[in-house]
């Protein structure tokens, strides 16, 4: 796929022009009051800002973010008048997303948004196709950025939005922007009272927005604008859907939520709930945090895609971005490194794959590499070339579970193991033995396949996959590998004076003591990825006895899709939609049979540096009604109730 960046033209002014529409960003006499009179004053931003109660949200949606200087002036004047509990959510969708080199030139041109713009700029990275979500001001601010095109992107969202921006290209100059099927995608993400402003009049606009239920009028506009639409929705809210798959009641009493497992799946969850005011007890049967599956030295951004834009393959995507967003924070060569990852075309089966990534993926996700220039990038000799992944590379784990829980809304319990959980009046309890240990309004289990000990989830499908990751001292030569390197196995660059190797796959094994046959098994991986750093590690006389490594259990799910989301009751769900057994197809109306406050964030399998922090965001988009970061159909495939629904239709 060839880059999907816009293309530029700047004027003498310093102010960009789009070369695919050849149109302006914004007004060139003056794009700041324009955006702050169209979209701020027209939607009554500053009184409903300003009227948010503790804690309430207010969430504004957009076509086109093009510069973002609509989201900036929302974010300027929300920091101004909101009440410091109050969230802004702003989703805006975006088919040629500037460059960041064209970013920043262009936000330059507003030094009095510098303080949000430099934010922004900060993390505008890995922004591919999809949904990408971005967390600024501390948590208090986020940006779902959906790129690609408006009606598509608009179908797969799921939120309520209080107050729209349009502001597309104009209509003349980019039609598809402005079509019935846009309006009505805009109508179901609308309730009575969600506003609109759009700086054209043009009529069929205005007429198309009347039809899906709004109220346009033209009022004055600004300079050599005469006119622009404002208007409010005031037909009644879109209903339907699958109630299995419905949003449980919002939890309206105490904030307060107990995660329990402290591993990278646990840590995320902690970590969003706690951004948005939630009161977090985190416990842990260790004496500290990722001491299982998330305790490696290095784990790696790996990114196993699909050129048929499968569920997982694009939950894969907008968890990456999310993951390479968080990582900006911590340390660089000591807790991450962006060297990249390349992934070897070790048989033809695994050319032909990449081939269809390469023509699916934009170049600056994932390029093809010649074996020359594979092994110009990895520093060492290979076999073959493959697919390099610029932005991906090596993280260690337990620092970025360090990173998410350092917030003061959260509180490590470590030695705690809950064994049992008990419903107890308006919350759940954690009981060891005749012991409770703790209790809240809200439960997440994100202990692996562990969680499958509690009552609630013992029929969730999670099955544990053995993995043994090895540790080869550096030589003076193997620090010219610069690059981690993927084929059966991986290799990372050296951290710590040390080469991570691995990993196995044992699914019998119980024993987590490390063993020499997986070391040497692992050693094998090695020579298979590249003779030349084997014989620059001294492979072959290394005794696999002597090895040092790590052995820690994968939790994975039969479809591969981690489980996030709301538990409902097992034998009631059964009861509630019976009637799928005979027939798939209808969709009885019965109300999901929710455990209330009950979540389950688990079987993210080896791809939980990308999957798991994006979990986090996802469970408490769940519990606060927000819009959720994910499409609808991806945030389904990853339910838990998908497996309930399974066994019902299949008669298992």
């Amino acid at each position: 796929m060839a880059d999907h960046h816009a293309q530029l033209d700047w004027n003498a002014q310093g102010q960009p022009s789009s070369r695919q529409y050849a149109d302006i960003y914004f007004s060139q006499d003056n794009g700041l009051e324009e955006t702050r009179y169209v979209f701020l004053a027209n939607n009554d931003l500053p009184a409903r800002c300003a009227a948010l109660g503790a804690g309430e949200q207010l969430v504004i949606g957009e076509t086109g973010f093009g510069t973002g200087l609509n989201f900036l002036c929302a974010w300027e004047l929300f920091e101004a008048q909101a009440p410091a509990d109050a969230r802004l959510h702003f989703v805006s969708v975006e088919k040629h997303p500037l460059s960041h080199a064209d970013l920043r030139r262009a936000l330059a041109l507003w030094p009095q948004l510098a303080p949000y713009s430099e934010q922004l700029l900060s993390c505008y990275v890995a922004l591919h196709p999809g949904f990408q979500r971005l967390v600024l001001g501390g948590g208090r601010i986020v940006l779902t950025l959906m790129i690609g095109d408006a009606t598509a992107m608009l179908t797969q969202l799921d939120a309520r939005i209080d107050a729209w921006f349009l502001d597309g290209f104009a209509p003349a100059k980019n039609p598809e922007m402005w079509t019935q099927e846009l309006f009505i995608e805009l109508a179901r993400l609308s309730a009575p009272g969600t506003t609109i402003g759009t700086f054209t009049s043009t009529g069929y606009v205005r007429r198309g927005l009347n039809e899906v239920g709004f109220q346009m009028r033209r009022v004055p506009g600004q300079g050599k604008k005469w006119e622009v639409l404002r208007g409010t929705f005031a037909a009644a809210p879109s209903q339907g859907g699958k109630p299995w798959f419905a949003r449980p009641a919002r939890q309206r009493g105490e904030r307060r939520a107990l995660v329990i497992g402290a591993g990278l799946a646990g840590c995320a969850s902690a970590s969003s709930l706690a951004a948005r005011g939630w009161q977090v007890e985190l416990l842990e049967r260790h004496g500290d945090i990722a001491e299982e599956a998330s305790g490696n030295p290095q784990g790696v951004l790996y990114l196993k895609l699909s050129a048929h834009g499968t569920a997982l393959s694009r939950l894969i995507v907008a968890g990456f971005g999310h993951t390479r967003r968080l990582l900006e924070r911590l340390h660089k060569g000591r807790d991450w490194d962006d060297c990249g990852v390349l992934q070897l075309a070790f048989d033809e089966r695994e050319a032909q794959r990449q081939a269809k990534l390469a023509a699916a993926f934009p170049s600056d996700l994932l390029v093809s590499l010649t074996r020359d220039a594979a092994a110009a990038k990895a520093g060492v000799a290979l076999a073959t070339g493959g697919l390099f992944y610029p932005e991906a590379g090596w993280v260690h784990p337990p620092a970025l579970c360090r990173q998410l829980i350092e917030h003061p809304g959260i509180r490590l319990h470590s030695h705690r193991e809950a064994l049992q959980l008990r419903r107890a009046g308006d919350g759940w309890q954690a009981w060891n033995g005749d012991r409770l240990i703790a209790s809240a309004p809200v439960v997440i289990l994100a202990g692996a396949a562990d969680i499958t000990r509690f009552a609630q989830c013992e029929q969730l499908p999670l099955k544990r996959i053995r993995g043994q990751i090895s540790r080869l001292p550096a030589s003076p030569s193997s620090s010219a590998l610069s690059t981690v390197v993927c084929a059966e196995g991986y290799v990372a660059p050296a951290r710590d004076g040390e080469h991570t190797l691995g990993a196995s796959f044992d699914f019998s094994s119980d024993d987590l003591t490390p063993s020499s046959a997986e070391h040497a098994g692992n050693l094998r991986l090695l020579e298979e990825i590249s003779s030349d750093l084997a014989e620059r590690l001294q492979a072959g006389t290394l005794a696999p006895d002597s090895l040092q490594g790590r052995a820690a259990f994968r939790c994975t799910s039969p479809d591969y899709l981690p489980i996030i989301g709301p538990l409902a009751d097992a034998q009631a769900f059964a009861e509630a939609y019976a009637p799928l057994a005979r027939d798939a197809r209808q969709v009885p109306q019965a109300p999901c049979p929710w455990l209330e406050g009950l979540y389950v964030n688990s079987g993210h399998g080896s791809r939980g540096l990308i999957s798991a922090p994006l979990s986090g965001e996802l469970l408490a988009a769940w519990l606060d009604d927000e819009p959720l970061p994910v499409p609808r159909d991806v945030a389904e495939a990853c339910h838990p109730n998908r497996f309930a629904l399974r066994r019902l239709i299949r008669n298992d």
